[in-house]
């Protein structure tokens, strides 16, 4: 920090908190040395870490595979880059992804202590649920900006995460800043003690219009350096990366973006001899000052003497460091794969490319020409089925053509290639079993589990440094909502809310889901098991969230709804009353059987009675036309008993059925039997028509039996 000596001293206050820039309350002459200052700063650090910046662009390019331009030992020789580095970042990758980001849920809130009311845990939930829902879905690029932090935090071994609120998206956000573009001093103790931050933003000329109307950014729009192309010498690292991605860097033209430097730095700027934080952006030609805002959001942030005077000012940190292994040396910028196995890398290429040279020359035809040999100078190429004309003899031409002495790749060197490849796996954790392939048909199971674990070592070490570093985002996310969120806001696609409220609590509680001390998805379900097999054997444990915590180690979707708890349905029926059960309910089918056989029984009995009916009175009719009228009414009278008792016989066969069955009509009475024709007519059989000289059918005409005049 220098002593810049400003000639205007402002005044802190709530005013001067809340401001979006304090550009405006400082003269020209205070904005320039504040300018020189913040760039000064930034080369000093950028000078600190030049040598982390070879490293680690060497590393980015083993890991690219990137081939230099390469003329030893002739030109065009074998030039591999053996794809260690590569492998590496990928396993470490395929690893953690998956692992650390679980599904939907991403985010716990953790309850220490007595609940007995349920309440503490009711707002946990809502918590989890809506920060889990933040970085998501509210926060769409989360997500894969994480997948890619992970890949990149393995070749180049740190990265930074930038949390914040933006008023423009209307919610927080976790951007992830590569460690290039993030300068600190490089033997700073830490991200939050370091006394510069500087994040290297491109900003197009638009977006800094934008930010000059929104009165964000101090008006530049007459400046010289605005109205002018952007400088075209870009820096080191943007011209390396087009190399990477195979592109040259384009010339400067109206289009190309401004680069600003956003630095956290501290700067007295009311004279009292203690330096505030604040955040300062400047564009890097031009020195020019953007920006100027505190980095305090609160006077609660500010602690005082008795006498009024600062004591001391904690800063908002925005910035989280994701961290791969530590830096042996005590630096910032810590070590990942690509630094580590680096010199490895480069001596398998080294090794790789000298026994493809050594089979270049074995598998090629050169040698020395003697004077007796008459062919014309040059270079001499062969092709199948090709003769060459020569001037001398065969003899000569034999005598005088002296190969090169045979040398075949040395087996010494294919050795020590195999030796550095292996030591090199050991360190990336990657060798035959971490990468999927068979140890061997006779290898027991025990052993190769062992083994698996205790290579999965270097990657939980990993996995905890990880986890911890996100469990700091999240609690920056948790300090944001608590400051930022609505009264009451409704999230998801249910009835979900959460409140400014519920984020009054402690930040300290809010963590990642996943476990740092499980690195796979096979020792997940070995350990969900095992709680399972111990949680039906001994009591005490709870069975519902055993029950459930073994189905999110199976990765199973929608847990609530296949598992809502014991409480939430019927019990299962009792095995020896549901056999009971099933043995009355047989019983039950075979008399219903039996008596579904009776009633159809009774029923064609009945069919049978009322066909023998039909026949009757069309038999009674026949006799009634070829015979007397006297001799008509006996014969009828006759017929007429006969049907009745008939009549009577399938109207109790009917009685019984319908009885049986369990089914009546309106008057109690059978339906016919489903016999066709005696619909609307029950229990009887058609009236008979009247013979010759009578008035009415036989029943009509007889009285009920009698013949009109009978005695």
């Amino acid at each position: 920090m220098s002593i810049l000596n400003l000639s205007t001293k402002l005044v802190i206050n709530r005013d001067f908190i809340d401001s979006p820039n304090l550009c405006d309350r400082l003269p020209k002459e205070d904005l320039t040395r504040i300018g020189e200052a913040t760039w000064e700063g930034y080369s000093r650090d950028l000078s600190s870490r030049s040598k982390w910046m070879k490293r680690m662009e060497a590393a980015m390019d083993l890991a690219l595979q990137i081939q230099q331009p390469k003329n030893f030992p002739w030109p065009g020789s074998a030039n591999v880059v053996f794809p260690l580095v590569t492998i590496s970042a990928l396993q470490f990758s395929a690893r953690s992804y998956g692992n650390i980001i679980q599904g939907t849920d991403v985010v716990r809130y953790r309850v220490i202590g007595d609940d007995t009311s349920g309440d503490t845990q009711d707002r946990a939930d809502r918590i989890s649920k809506h920060m889990s829902w933040q970085v998501l879905e509210e926060d769409s690029s989360w997500e894969e900006q994480h997948d890619r932090l992970l890949i990149n935090l393995a070749i180049v071994g740190a990265n930074f995460v930038k949390t914040y609120f933006s008023p423009t998206l209307g919610h927080n956000v976790s951007e992830l800043v590569m460690a290039r573009d993030l300068v600190l001093d490089y033997y700073a103790k830490s991200v939050e003690a370091a006394a510069r931050k500087t994040h290297v933003v491109p900003l197009y000329r638009n977006e800094i219009y934008e930010r000059v109307m929104s009165d964000i950014f101090q008006d530049v729009r007459d400046e010289p350096w605005f109205n002018a192309p952007a400088a075209a010498v870009a820096p080191q690292p943007s011209a390396r990366q087009d190399i990477r991605q195979g592109l040259s860097p384009p010339p400067s033209d109206e289009d190309t973006p401004f680069r600003s430097l956003e630095q956290h730095r501290l700067l007295d700027l009311d004279g009292d001899g203690y330096a505030e934080p604040y955040i300062v952006t400047i564009e890097e030609t031009s020195k020019a000052v953007l920006r100027i805002v505190a980095r305090f959001d609160r006077e609660e942030a500010i602690e005082r003497t008795l006498s009024k005077k600062i004591l001391r000012i904690r800063p908002t940190e925005y910035f989280t460091k994701y961290s791969f292994i530590p830096a042996p040396d005590g630096g910032i910028y810590d070590v990942g794969f690509g630094i580590l196995l680096g010199p490895l890398n480069e001596s398998v290429n080294t090794g790789i490319n000298q026994l493809l040279d050594s089979g270049t020359m074995q598998n090629s035809m050169g040698g020395f020409l003697g004077r007796g040999a008459k062919i014309r100078g040059g270079q001499y190429t062969m092709a199948p089925w090709e003769w060459k004309r020569v001037d001398s003899t065969g003899d000569d031409l034999r005598k005088n053509m002296v190969p090169y002495p045979e040398r075949q790749p040395s087996v010494v060197m294919f050795q020590l290639l195999g030796l550095l490849i292996e030591y090199t796996d050991r360190i990336a954790g990657t060798t035959d079993q971490m990468v999927g392939m068979n140890p061997g048909q006779n290898t027991p199971a025990e052993t190769s589990r062992n083994t698996m674990e205790q290579g999965m070592q270097v990657y939980s070490m990993i996995f905890k440094r990880v986890w911890r570093s996100m469990k700091e985002e999240f609690k920056k996310l948790h300090i944001l909502n608590a400051t930022y969120l609505p009264g009451r806001k409704r999230f998801g696609a249910g009835e979900s809310y959460i409140t400014q409220e519920d984020y009054r609590g402690n930040p300290d509680m809010v963590v990642p889901v996943a476990d740092p001390n499980v690195t796979s998805v096979a020792m997940r379900f070995f350990q969900a098991n095992a709680v399972r097999t111990a949680a039906m054997q001994v009591p005490g444990y709870s069975l519902p969230d055993v029950e459930k915590n073994f189905l999110r180690a199976l990765r199973v979707e929608g847990i609530d709804k296949l598992y809502p708890g014991a409480d939430k349905v019927p019990p299962l029926p009792n095995p020896k009353a549901a056999v009971e059960q099933l043995k009355l309910q047989g019983k039950q089918m075979e008399l219903d059987n039996e008596k579904q056989m009776f009633i159809i029984t009774l029923q064609s009995n009945r069919r049978k009675v009322l066909a023998e009916i039909a026949l009757l009175e069309a038999q009674a009719i026949s006799l009634m036309a070829g015979i007397q009228d006297d001799q008509a009414a006996t014969r009828i009278k006759a017929f007429d008993t006969v049907i009745a008792s008939m009549k009577t016989h399938a109207e109790t066969l009917g009685l019984q059925a319908q009885q049986m069955s369990g089914e009546k009509d309106g008057k109690g009475k059978s339906d016919g039997g489903g016999v066709p024709g005696m619909e609307g007519q029950p229990g009887n059989a058609p009236a008979l028509p009247a013979p010759s000289g009578m008035a009415g059918g036989a029943e009509g005409a007889m009285g009920g039996g009698n013949v009109p005049g009978g005695g």
